[in-house]
């Protein structure tokens, strides 16, 4: 069925012909799996035992393996044309990755069998030697177009730009990009060099259309709101699989975030883009029917649901149990209690003050305040998921802290400070990771303001007492190894004075503080104010 927001002329333009049709390909499709191996919660966290018995629990790759073979059989089946891809950041979000470093994931991909993939940023989480070492173990396409890697010497000739699938007798092409802004998310290190986005799709669509390449998906990890640019930006694209926003698409459900597929106005021509949210909760079918020429004249599918209806295989699940097995005692060890939910959403951590990042805040100055520190900022990027009420094991923690960030304290000026809460807020129309959470901080911001100038009313707690910020005055300061570095934007931070960057795993922190203090009672007390 058609998404109802296209006009009439588009309607008719997308479905004259369909009866004539010669071509149908149905897309598989996932993003932003972030080493969910094991199914998860409704807090997108690790599935307990109670959960599970109580059928609460979603995706996790055994679910998700079920029901890739299960679609894949029965289309192929019934003559079907059908392909599956990954959008890219299956590195990095649980105790898999922290342990096994990509292996599993790896692993799992080969046996879902997965025809491409898009370089996530993420990938580069652990440099460019801990994606090449991913690529030795996977025997499918991993491409992004707009990376040079020819001084990469981990990457170089193992990245392809494009790829071209023989899917029924048809070539089917896929291009990728990876978000530019990569070198502030994750450590791509200075041999990986980002294009321009739109620039490298349009080069790399017009080889393939040299080719005779006629029928062309972008697979892309750049997120929704750039995916439309792009869908309305390069001709001879005829749809966008993406990822990186973690972006919420269906065909009827009301809470979604936009309609699956999205459809885009591109001269002419209607250029349908899809998501399927995160952590394999989701598997995306994008339907597209082509005619004898290649022109798309059909796009249709939805979003589903990987809940307990879909019954994990039994082998696959077998072997999660094995792999989780050394790492099962740390994971369910109980560290400390909260009396209510703490709420490290997206949604929420990107956009405006949240319980999360209070509390990870908070524990981050708690730890170094008798160094004579007097501010934190926590990046809301680095918050990955929520904590539900009751006891709280160190698996849960991790999950909230996966990227084994190190506390780092150094000195700023007030007016580095300030610079820092405008990066901070710079991009909160996008959800960006840069949003900051503070400790010892109040302020206010107004997105309605140009960037760069809608941080006011910056107070520091001195002793108890709230007083304005002094731009001239140096402050003790404490964040994340990543932040300190200049990661999510912050490079006013990468030469600041009396820098150390070796200090406790922050996951660590937050679960001493955690038992410091409890049970923990999450709460908002009005620090960050947005207009």
């Amino acid at each position: 069925m058609l998404p109802r927001l296209l006009g009439s002329a588009a309607l008719m333009a997308l479905t004259a012909g369909v009866a004539k049709a010669d071509y149908t390909l149905h897309v598989l499709h996932v993003n932003d799996v972030h080493s969910r191996i094991e199914a998860i919660n409704r807090f997108d966290s690790t599935c307990s035992a109670k959960e599970a018995e109580a059928n609460e629990c979603f995706g996790g790759v055994a679910r998700l393996y079920t029901k890739v073979n299960e679609l894949r059989g029965a289309l192929q089946a019934a003559g079907q044309n059908v392909i599956v891809l990954d959008a890219g950041d299956q590195f990095q979000g649980s105790l898999m990755y922290t342990a096994y470093k990509g292996e599993v994931e790896a692993e799992m991909m080969q046996k879902i069998g997965f025809d491409a993939m898009a370089v996530g940023n993420h990938e580069f989480d652990d440099g460019p030697d801990g994606l090449a070492a991913f690529l030795g173990k996977v025997s499918f396409p991993v491409i992004s177009g707009n990376l040079d890697l020819s001084r990469s010497a981990a990457l170089g000739g193992k990245v392809q730009n494009h790829t071209v699938l023989d899917v029924g007798g048809q070539k089917i092409g896929l291009v990728s990009v990876l978000a530019t802004d990569t070198v502030d998310t994750s450590s791509p290190g200075p041999d990986v060099i980002f294009q321009d986005e739109i620039d490298s799709l349009k080069a790399d669509v017009a080889e393939l259309e040299a080719q005779g390449v006629t029928r062309i998906i972008a697979l892309t990890h750049v997120g929704y709101r750039k995916d439309q640019e792009i869908a309305a930006a390069v001709p001879g694209i005829d749809a966008v699989v993406g990822g990186h926003s973690h972006t919420y698409l269906s065909s009827s459900d009301p809470k979604r975030a936009g309609a699956y597929p999205t459809m885009v106005s591109r001269g002419n021509d209607v250029v349908p883009v899809v998501q399927a949210y995160a952590y394999t909760k989701y598997l995306g079918h994008l339907e597209l029917t082509f005619d004898d020429a290649g022109n798309l004249i059909h796009a249709g599918g939805d979003t589903i649901l990987l809940d307990a209806s879909v019954t994990p295989d039994p082998e696959i699940e077998a072997r999660v149990r094995e792999l989780a097995g050394p790492i099962e005692e740390l994971k369910t060890r109980v560290v400390a209690e909260t009396t209510a939910d703490i709420d490290g959403s997206r949604d929420t951590c990107r956009q405006m003050e949240c319980a999360m990042g209070n509390l990870v805040a908070e524990a981050m100055l708690d730890r170094v305040r008798d160094q004579g520190i007097t501010v934190a900022i926590q990046n809301g990027g680095g918050l990955r998921t929520s904590i539900d009420a009751g006891p709280v094991t160190m698996g849960e923690v991790l999950s909230v802290l996966p990227f084994q960030n190190t506390l780092s304290t150094f000195e700023a000026t007030g007016a580095q400070i300030l610079a820092a809460l405008e990066n901070g807020v710079s991009q909160v129309e996008e959800g960006a990771g840069r949003f900051p959470q503070v400790a010892g901080l109040k302020f206010t911001f107004d997105p309605a303001q140009p960037a760069g100038s809608r941080v006011s009313d910056v107070m520091v707690n001195e002793g108890g007492t709230w007083v304005p910020l002094d731009p001239a005055r140096s402050y003790g300061a404490v964040t994340n190894n990543y932040v300190r570095n200049g990661g999510d934007g912050y490079r006013m931070f990468r030469d600041a004075a009396r820098a150390y960057d070796f200090g406790p795993d922050l996951a660590d922190v937050t679960a001493a503080y955690l038992a410091k203090v409890g049970p923990y009672a999450p709460a908002l007390d009005g620090r960050i104010t947005r207009k």
